[in-house]
Formats: C-alpha cells, structure tokens, sequence
C-alpha cells in the first residue's frame, strides 16, 4: 500500500487467544461481500466507512463502531474522500459467548443488534486495546477487551435468531454448500451442480442467495479465502494455499485474499509467524524459570 497513502496491519496477541486485530486507513479500498467467522467491532477514528448489510448502506463516521454478527454478509467502503481510519477486534463467538454469559443477562447465542452504534467511549476502548497490546501489556489489552464488549453487548446486544433450514430452498442451499465445501479445489459450474442436485441452475441461485446473502461463486472465493487464513495461521505459504484451495496461483489468492482481509496474505502470514515466535519464547523463559526453582 506504499504510496497509496493506505497502511494496514493484521494481526493477533497471544495473550488474547481467539481475537483478532487490525489497524488501518484506507481511501480507495472497497471490500467486496464476504462474511467473517468472527465477530467484527470496528472503532471508527476518522472519516466515514460505508457498509452494505442487511439489506442497506449503512453510514459509521468517526466516534461510531461498525458492528456485524459471525457468517455475516457485508461490504465496506469510504464514504468520504479522505477515506476512513479505524481500529478493529475480531473476537470469536466462543471469547465473546463467555463475556457474556459472566457479565450480562443475554441468553442463547449473543449478538449485536444494530450494525452501526455511536459511543465514543467504546471507540475509544476499541484503541485502548489495540495500544495495550503494542505495548505488550496483556493485564490491559484483557481487561479493556472485556469491558468493551460487555459495554456493547449491554447497549446493542440480543440473541443471535438460530438459523433453521425449513424449506426446500433452504435445504437445497445447505446440499449445494456442503458440494462446495468438499470440492472447493475443483468446484462444478453452476449447471452441474444443478444438475447433481436435481434442480435448474436459477432456481439453485436463487436458492442459494436466499440462504447465504451472495450467490455460490462469491461464497465460494469467501470460503477459500477463510481456508487459506487458517492454512496461514498454520505455517503454511501463500503459494501453497493458494493452490490448496483452489485459486489458480498466488497472484489470484493476493487479489482476493486483500479485497476481503484488507492486507495480502504474505503480510498476514509474517504477522502469524511473529506471533508464534513469541509464544516459543514465552514457553522456552518459563521452562527455564522453572528450571531454576527446582
């Protein structure tokens, strides 16, 4: 992003496990529609981010968050011509069921209710967090994670709806992603798989848009770059997840993997490595001071 005047930085703190974190400005970056496994709480500092979500644009402008539920559609985008800066924690459904469960009355799967909420305080969390742990502060970068999303899901939070496959559309959808799933390396057009399914190829669209917010190749490219982030977290590189999942080579993988994670993979991957060195480090000191207790 050198010259573009656009930075960003992915990355994770192994003192959060299951939480994951991102720094950015962007002025011309678009996301296209994908969905995360995590929750996103997006603290916006300066500019206007839009985002497409349930149906609409939604508008976050500096001392709002954008908020957005696990396996949710969306898009993002600048709103203004300055672009957007803004500070990120993606936490999992389990860290975020936890808070919770210990600091709220929410029952069921917890979750936000509005996509966009104005509270510059939990803006301001939201940066506190991310601050504690460039300064290596895990007591703080903890604590603060737990009071901002206990802030959030306390001021815009409810049960998350449980998604039931009732109708025939939807269980048509469910088979065709669990086909996709399985031959994501070498998918089968939308005829075939039609075809394999027993149905035409617009009513398996329609179906399948119905049921997941995107139509099936726009899923697809979403759960390849899902299982190449996870292939990444595990030391694999970019040009070998790439051709596991089934881009044709690394430059499709960069393209994709940057429109819908903000950073390229190669940069992802370094942050992960930096990460994985430092809990080697952690583990080899505490041997050492235990070693020299006995």
């Amino acid at each position: 992003m050198a010259g573009t005047g656009e930075r960003a930085r992915h990355w994770q703190y192994a003192d959060l496990p299951g939480v994951d974190l991102l720094r950015a400005r962007y002025i011309r970056k678009t996301f296209v529609r994908h969905t995360h496994e995590h929750f996103v709480i997006a603290a916006i500092a300066d500019g206007v981010e839009v985002f497409h979500h349930g149906g609409g644009d939604q508008y976050a402008g500096a001392g709002a968050l954008a908020l957005v539920n696990p396996d949710t559609p969306h898009t993002g985008r600048a709103g203004v011509p300055e672009g957007w800066r803004y500070g990120a924690v993606y936490p999992s459904p389990e860290v975020v069921a936890a808070i919770a469960a210990e600091t709220t009355t929410l029952r069921g799967t917890p979750g936000f209710v509005r996509p966009v909420l104005d509270d510059p305080y939990a803006v301001a969390l939201v940066h506190r967090v991310l601050r504690a742990t460039d300064e290596g502060n895990a007591l703080a970068a903890d604590t603060l994670l737990r009071v901002a999303v206990t802030r959030l899901l306390r001021l815009n939070g409810g049960p998350l709806p449980q998604r039931e496959v009732r109708t025939a559309g939807a269980r048509l959808a469910a088979r065709a992603r669990a086909v996709l799933e399985d031959r994501m390396a070498g998918p089968p057009t939308l005829e075939q798989l039609a075809a394999d399914l027993g149905t035409s190829p617009f009513a398996l669209l329609r179906a399948f848009r119905d049921a997941y917010g995107m139509p099936p190749h726009t899923w697809l490219t979403d759960a390849r770059v899902r299982h190449a982030r996870r292939l990444l977290d595990a030391g694999t590189t970019p040009a070998e997840a790439a051709l596991a999942v089934g881009f044709t080579d690394q430059p499709h993988l960069n393209r994709h993997f940057t429109r819908i994670v903000g950073v390229p993979p190669g940069a992802y991957r370094r942050e992960r490595k930096n990460v994985q060195d430092a809990r080697r480090r952690l583990l080899v000191s505490s041997d050492a001071w235990q070693n020299r207790q006995q």
